[in-house]
Order: structure tokens, then C-alpha cells, then sequence
């Protein structure tokens, strides 16, 4: 999975998976774009981890739900990159909170919604000018796209539904252009995510009941969607590629 020469954008890059993937990208010879909204400090800890290990990458902020922010963010990475993308990776996201139908209002469907699905959509399409014929798109979805989340997590299943829909729908739209655009399925992956909105035994007991008996690392994620975004994946896009240990099948 060489990746020398290359460019790549990773939104949500700083932290968790997002973290992973920045420094598998740089370590396979990338040169990355780590975009953050609000934590700072995380990516500049994923920066400092990248430059010791001899990588090459930067840190950019933006509010990817933002249009203005987006349209900024990728004039500064086009001038940075030379006008030329090769990887982007849609990973911001989060389910923001647990709440059944009965709880949530319009306003934080929107938000979850827009923070998982109309970020990619934004990125994606301020990112096209500078993606051309070998270029790859990796967006991240979810298990809970597939069986529709656990308890209060309607919407953030929803969206990630959707990210599925939107990774098949534009392989086929930009596939003649020569962009690849797959996606990724994570299960249990121990990050903060699960530390927020996830009961300890709850997780005990998703991981007992994972063939593999155990969640999964940051880094496993990292490695699917650095393969994904190479050359040795090259007549693969359309994707939706399960990472959860065996947990369900597609």
C-alpha cells in the first residue's frame, strides 16, 4: 500500500480512528491534511505523532457541516496540495446523543443528520475540482447503518443508512471520472465514542458475542481504509466494507 506522493484529507482526522488513519496514511507515504472542528489539542498530538515517525502532514480547522468553512478549508488545501486531492476521507461524526423518537425534536435530527451525512456531502463536493482519474474516496458508515443502532440511536443508523446509499450512488457517478468511492462499516472499535454513549457491560457483552471475542482497534480501521484509498484496491469501489469481527454480515 504504497502511497508515496500522494495527497489525502482526512476530516474528523485528529482523534480515535480518525487519528489512526491520519498516521497510516502519512506512514504509507502520504502527505495529510488532518482536519479538526473543535480539539485541538488531540490533532496536534496526531501532528506531533505523524512529523516523529517522518511523515508529512499539517493541521487544518473547519466546521465540516459549515459550507463557508468547507469552501475555505479546501482553497487552503488546494494551494497547499497544488490543486490535486487523491485521497479523502469522509470520517466526522458522531451520534451526538441517545434519544428515542419521543425525545428528540426537529432541531437535533438536523444536527445529526447534517454532522454524518451532509458534511461528506459538503467536502465531497468542494473536494471534486481537485480529484481526478486515480483518486479515491473512502467514506466512513457504520454497523448501525446496516441493523439500525442500538437503543436512541435512530438517527445516527439513519445517516449512516444514507452514507451507504451516497458511497454506491457516487462510485457510479464518478467511477467514469476515474474516482473510487468505497466506504467502511465499523462495529465495536474501542474509542471514546463507545466511552460516551456505551454502558461498560453492554460492550462486554457485544464483544463476547463477536466470533472474535473482542472489540476492535482503531488501527484495524486504519488499515482497511488505507487499502482502500491505494492502488491495490483499484478496481474495487461501490464497497461497504464490514469491520466488526465476525459481529454480522452484509
Amino acid at each position: 500500500m504504497n502511497l508515496q506522493g500522494k495527497t489525502a484529507l482526512v476530516t474528523g482526522g485528529g482523534r480515535d480512528i480518525g487519528r489512526s488513519v491520519s498516521i497510516a496514511l502519512a506512514r504509507a507515504g502520504a502527505r495529510v491534511a488532518i482536519n479538526y472542528n473543535s480539539g485541538r489539542e488531540a490533532a496536534e498530538e496526531t501532528l506531533a505523532a505523524i512529523k516523529a515517525a517522518g511523515g508529512e502532514a499539517f493541521l487544518i480547522q473547519a466546521d465540516v457541516t459549515d459550507s463557508g468553512a468547507v469552501a475555505a478549508m479546501l482553497d487552503e488545501i488546494g494551494i497547499a496540495f497544488s490543486g490535486r486531492l487523491d485521497i479523502l476521507v469522509n470520517l466526522a461524526g458522531g451520534m451526538v446523543a441517545r434519544k428515542t423518537l419521543d425525545e428528540m425534536d426537529e432541531a437535533f435530527f438536523d444536527q445529526v443528520m447534517t454532522l454524518n451525512l451532509k458534511s461528506a456531502f459538503l467536502v465531497l463536493k468542494g473536494a471534486l475540482p481537485f480529484l481526478g482519474d486515480g483518486s479515491a474516496v473512502v467514506n466512513v458508515s457504520s454497523l448501525a447503518g446496516r441493523d439500525g443502532g442500538g437503543p436512541g440511536a435512530s438517527v445516527y443508523a439513519t445517516a449512516k443508512g444514507a452514507m451507504m446509499t451516497w458511497t454506491r450512488s457516487m462510485a457510479k457517478e464518478l467511477g467514469p471520472q476515474g474516482i473510487r468511492v468505497n466506504a467502511v462499516c465499523p462495529g465495536l472499535i474501542g474509542t471514546s465514542f463507545h466511552d460516551i454513549f456505551s454502558k461498560p457491560e453492554g460492550r462486554a457483552a457485544t464483544a463476547g458475542n463477536t466470533p472474535l471475542r473482542r472489540e476492535g482497534h482503531p488501527d484495524e480501521v486504519a488499515d482497511s481504509i488505507t487499502y482502500l484509498a491505494s492502488p491495490a484496491a483499484s478496481f474495487l469501489t461501490g464497497v461497504c466494507l464490514d469491520i466488526n469481527g465476525g459481529l454480522a454480515f452484509s
